[in-house]
């Protein structure tokens, strides 16, 4: 979920980076991305029309460095920032809402996830139980039983290694967008693997 730049907010913002100190273009992007949590991922397209028309009325200055075009901020750039600063609060606290957001979709999936591995397991315990009850006693019911034993092993070992494979994937995709995970959500995480990893010992000691 991006947050909305309202008219004249991001050009705001932009005034509010470069306060901070000279930046260049790309680095204005990637600071962007990381403020917002990686819910928001300016194109160049969007970021340096913005620079130019700064530029042009006199509250940004540029300078070629090597490959790299660095932007600085002028006195009337931080005249004009310091009269809106009761904007750039409004802006502010409209990211955090958005990066909090974000946080929150994160922990409902994870949660969503673990609970559909602990239904997955009391299921296929359960379906495990009443196979057992209906089938004809084995010739040989001890190496029966563990063979059926290894084969469902084997099944959990195959779940758990792809949610494990899923969820490392979400996180490095996560944090290349520069986003933020807090570590209640690991915290979360954790706890519910912890949990469901009880329920499945408490199925399998009867």
């Amino acid at each position: 979920m991006p947050p909305v730049f309202s008219h004249g907010d991001l050009r705001l913002y932009l005034l509010s980076l470069l306060d901070e100190s000279p930046r260049h273009g790309y680095d204005l992007m990637q600071a962007l991305t990381e403020r917002t949590g990686g819910t928001y991922s300016p194109s160049a397209g969007t970021i340096y029309p913005r620079l130019a028309k700064l530029e042009d009325e006199g509250l940004v200055t540029k300078a070629v460095d090597g490959r790299k075009t660095v932007y600085e901020i002028t006195d009337a750039g931080r005249q004009q920032l310091d009269s809106r600063r009761h904007e750039l609060d409004g802006i502010q606290a409209g990211l955090a809402d958005s990066v909090r957001l974000i946080a929150d979709e994160v922990r409902g999936s994870v949660r969503a996830a673990m609970k559909s591995l602990q239904a997955d397991l009391a299921a296929a315990a359960s379906s495990d139980r009443e196979s057992a009850t209906r089938a004809p006693r084995p010739e040989n019911p001890r190496s029966e039983t563990r063979a059926e034993a290894r084969a469902e092993a084997q099944r959990a070992d195959a779940a758990i290694t792809e949610f494990r494979a899923d969820v490392k994937a979400d996180l490095r995709s996560h944090v290349a967008r520069d986003g933020d995970i807090p570590a209640s959500v690991i915290d979360d995480l954790v706890d519910t693997l912890g949990r469901a990893r009880e329920d499945l010992l408490r199925v399998l000691r009867g």
